[in-house]
């Protein structure tokens, strides 16, 4: 395997042939060194993986409040970053024109949502418990504003009927940023769509369920099964990454 810093973001892949891209979102704490861990794990069973950086134009990154960070975050800028992505590793020689995914958590699982309705190209879409709703939890608006229309032009919930590749959703019963009650609505939307989609609703799981260091989050049962239904869905929509092709 092959891994690098690019100024998109890190790069792993096998080290020869051409595979399956995949283009990773990291969380809202950004593209940590758990994130890359995750892209070479997708890499050694066979994919191009860019885990993208979506804060490489910020000088520093404190954030106190993860709710006003995210609120404020340009959608339309992470589409635009999120389709640069996209393109670069379809044309990168360790993909050369195979299909491409995406996939995320957390913020990242919201951006895999607005990406499949948004971003041209992708086969197939996997977000890990991505927030759903901007009338509640962190996407709300604070008591007496509004959702600024310019950054958040749709919620995950109201692109959900117009993604244009199968998407995969996967979600902790006990999460108390994602009710369950947006996933079933997420179910309804994405039926809208006339796209393959599945959700799965795991109990006993919350948030951050596939983070490793955050042990109070972790369920190393749920986070197992989830890759292996992640990597399920990227065979059947992109191709078998252990299946090179020179």
């Amino acid at each position: 395997m092959q891994s690098a810093e690019l100024e998109l973001g890190f790069l792993a892949h096998p080290d020869v042939g051409a595979h399956p891209g995949v283009v990773m979102i990291h969380d809202v704490w950004g593209l940590a060194d758990h994130t890359r861990a995750l892209a070479r794990r997708l890499a050694e069973a066979g994919y191009a993986v860019l885990a993208v950086d979506l804060y490489r134009r910020e000088s520093s990154v404190e954030i106190t409040d993860p709710g006003i960070w995210m609120r404020g975050l340009s959608d339309v800028q992470v589409l635009a970053d999120l389709q640069q992505a996209r393109d670069f590793l379809a044309e990168h020689p360790a993909v050369a024109g195979r299909p491409v995914g995406i996939t995320g958590f957390c913020m990242g699982g919201l951006y895999v949502l607005l990406a499949a309705a948004g971003v041209r190209g992708l086969g197939a879409a996997v977000s890990y418990y991505g927030l759903l709703s901007s009338e509640h939890g962190l996407l709300a608006p604070q008591e007496g504003s509004s959702r600024d229309l310019a950054r958040k032009p749709r919620s995950p919930l109201e692109a959900a009927p117009s993604v244009a590749c199968p998407v995969l959703g996967l979600f902790g019963e006990d999460d108390t940023f994602v009710p369950v009650d947006d996933v079933r609505a997420l179910e309804r939307a994405l039926a809208a769509s006339g796209q393959d989609h599945e959700l799965k609703i795991y109990p006993g799981a919350g948030h951050a369920f596939m983070n490793d260091t955050r042990p109070e989050m972790y369920r190393p049962e749920v986070a197992d099964d989830a890759w292996e239904r992640m990597l399920g869905w990227f065979a059947r929509h992109l191709g078998d990454g252990a299946r090179r092709e020179r």
